[in-house]
């Protein structure tokens, strides 16, 4: 099926107690990535996940990533569909490129292109 679920991230004003939370709770386990500031998180199975910290102004929240063919393509879609682009295209080298979108009523979706 496209345009599958491939991750997931959630946005956390303590990256170190949502992961001992989750540790504890589902027995998931995790990698730093010091590089990016960011904690991946491994489910077992897919999709798996990751942990980033809150901007100053920002509320906690779980974003889902969707697998786009095409992201360019689908900005344009999001953009006639009377959405918005909150975070244009970025690459992370080696891995995809991402942005995040939100819909109508501002729900924020995060795409995403493997290399």
């Amino acid at each position: 099926m496209p345009n599958q679920i491939c991750h997931f991230q959630l946005v956390a004003p303590d990256p170190a107690k949502t992961r001992e939370f989750l540790a504890r709770v589902f027995n998931w386990s995790f990698r730093d990535d010091p590089a990016h500031h960011y904690t991946v998180i491994h489910t077992g199975a897919d999709p798996n996940g990751g942990i980033v910290r809150t901007q100053p102004d920002g509320r906690p929240t779980c974003l889902i990533y969707v697998a786009v063919d095409d992201l360019e393509e689908t900005l344009a879609k999001v953009a006639a569909a009377g959405g918005q682009v909150l975070q244009p295209a970025s690459g992370i080298e080696g891995i995809g490129t991402w942005a995040i979108v939100a819909d109508p009523d501002g729900v924020p979706i995060g795409v995403f292109t493997p290399d």
